[in-house]
């Protein structure tokens, strides 16, 4: 397996892991919205926009190799 098939790999494994934590981040900031800790809420939902900016990098990475 060359580099490029290597980096395709863990480009798409980076990819589903965000995804997978992205998940957990929005239950876990509607949880604490139900909790009325809404500051804590906003500061994940921003950490949630940010894993969705890595991800379209991410995205734009595997296009890239292509």
């Amino acid at each position: 397996m060359d580099f490029i098939q290597k980096a395709r790999i863990r480009l798409e494994n980076w990819i589903t892991h965000n995804d997978h934590h992205q998940e957990g981040y929005e239950m876990f900031a509607e949880q604490l919205e139900g909790a009325g800790k809404n500051e804590s809420s906003k500061h994940v939902r921003e950490m949630i926009e940010m894993t969705v900016r890595i991800n379209e990098c991410l995205r734009k990475a595997l296009k890239a190799l292509e």
